[in-house]
């Protein structure tokens, strides 16, 4: 796995003049971490914002405020960059090393034809994970910014901060939504968001999302309101349970999980998924399997040898449920991409307010502190043209449209609302489920000042 070394910058050394930093950052890094100081860096909070258009998230940390996709894979951070504007550092020398040892995806299609450090400065492949696109690109520095956090609220006034990224063309952004101009990557790499902040900010390998509000770096505190907990508020990370992450070497960026079984159950009725042996396994030696989880990609896929075992399970669950008592629930067809559709005769739970609808669980393996994720319907339920359609899909001809050619990938539709922790220095995950059902929510913080 690859891990950037932690440091821990002086803050009276920080050099903010734009092109000083491109070409000092590491050297300042490294003596800093050498010192041995420990750096006064609080916890860092940026906005998210999901787009109705695509279903997909960005974050606001840009210093210009140009939004940027969030991509839970993503090696680093690329954006478009005005002409002769910005700083590049070349590939010869070793603060483009990390990045040149990052190469483009297997299954990438390469916009430009060009090769990592071919000519110039282009040390860098910038992707477009929606497309699948990808090019060789400049390293540079983009100026960033956001407020400090202590897990309670935003504290102001705004902090300014440099990360390196890739410079790419305008024609990278094609299918990213509207006013986006590149991505933000979040993976283990050590040029992702992340990992860069963590090693200049010496806060902690830890970061947290909770889709669609706000993402925090460093290790904090995250309150947020819970029933019974006097002032109102309860630091969610000590509470929500936690699984192991693995790690594919075929796909080394992504975060993977250990699912063992899919079942549903709605009211008495239970309904195993019946899969083939290791269906869900994490292949290391081929570098395939697994269960991987993707801001990319709006809906949860399956591989056809499980999608078809669920959605048999899936539809003997509601068949005997829907009996108990009985509803006026009925399949409709399902417009594409959906396959599983119905009317909106679903009755509603009062607390919270919700359809009543079949759970789905994903059992989870060894060293998880709980033993399901459990999916309820406002995970996988999509509102479409009047029906209630499952969020949930089959695999198409081609293939995963993301790396390590997975069993599942668990979409963003089922990550939001949850809160995710990330703790990269002890390689687990801390997953809230749907937070209405402990009748809390995202926003329910106090954290983002209007």
């Amino acid at each position: 796995m690859d891990r950037m070394q932690k440091i821990t910058p002086n803050p009276k050394n920080y050099v903010v003049l734009h092109r000083i930093i491109v070409s000092s950052l590491f050297l300042l890094l490294s003596c800093t971490a050498a010192s041995g100081q420990q750096a006064p860096y609080k916890p860092l909070i940026s906005r998210l914002a999901k787009d109705l258009n695509t279903s997909l998230y960005t974050i606001i940390i840009k210093a210009d405020k140009s939004p940027l996709l969030l991509d839970l894979a993503g090696s680093l951070v690329w954006s478009t960059c005005p002409p002769s504007a910005q700083s590049t550092v070349a590939c010869g020398s070793g603060k483009c090393g990390s990045a040149a040892s990052q190469e483009c995806p297997h299954r990438c299609l390469h916009v430009d034809g060009g090769q990592i450090g071919e000519s110039g400065s282009q040390c860098a492949c910038a992707g477009n994970p929606v497309t699948r696109q990808c090019c060789t690109a400049d390293l540079t520095s983009f100026a960033m910014s956001a407020n400090a956090t202590d897990g309670a609220m935003e504290l102001p006034p705004e902090e300014s901060f440099a990360i390196l990224g890739a410079c790419a063309p305008d024609s990278l952004q094609r299918s990213l939504p509207a006013g986006v101009t590149g991505v933000a990557g979040f993976s283990r790499r050590p040029l992702s968001l992340p990992s860069q902040l963590a090693a200049q900010r010496g806060f902690g390998g830890k970061f947290a999302l909770c889709l669609p509000v706000f993402a925090i770096f460093g290790d904090s505190p995250v309150n947020l309101t819970a029933p019974g907990q006097a002032p109102g508020y309860v630091d969610y990370t000590t509470i929500i349970p936690y699984t192991p992450l693995l790690t594919n070497p075929a796909n080394a960026a992504g975060y993977y999980i250990p699912v063992k079984s899919i079942s549903v159950s709605w009211h008495e009725a239970d309904a195993q998924a019946i899969l083939p042996s290791g269906a869900l396994e994490l292949d290391p030696g081929a570098g395939t399997g697994g269960v991987v989880l993707s801001t990319t990609r709006p809906y949860m896929m399956m591989r056809p040898d499980v999608y078809e075992p669920f959605a048999k399970a899936f539809d003997d669950a509601f068949t005997r449920g829907r009996n108990v008592p009985a509803t006026s629930v009925e399949r409709v067809p399902a417009p594409k991409p959906f396959e599983i559709c119905y009317n909106a005769g679903f009755m509603r739970l009062k607390r919270p307010s919700a359809y009543d609808v079949p759970r789905i669980q994903l059992e989870l393996g060894a060293g998880a502190t709980w033993k399901n994720w459990t999916l309820y319907g406002d995970n996988y339920l999509v509102k479409v043209d009047g029906a209630l359609c499952l969020g949930i899909l089959r695999m198409g001809p081609g293939g995963m449209p993301v790396d390590g050619e997975p069993a599942v990938v668990i979409g963003a539709k089922q990550l939001e609302n949850n809160l995710l922790v990330f703790d990269l220095e002890k390689q687990v995950l801390g997953f809230s489920m749907l937070l209405d059902f402990t009748l809390s929510s995202c926003t329910s913080s106090n954290f983002l000042r209007n």
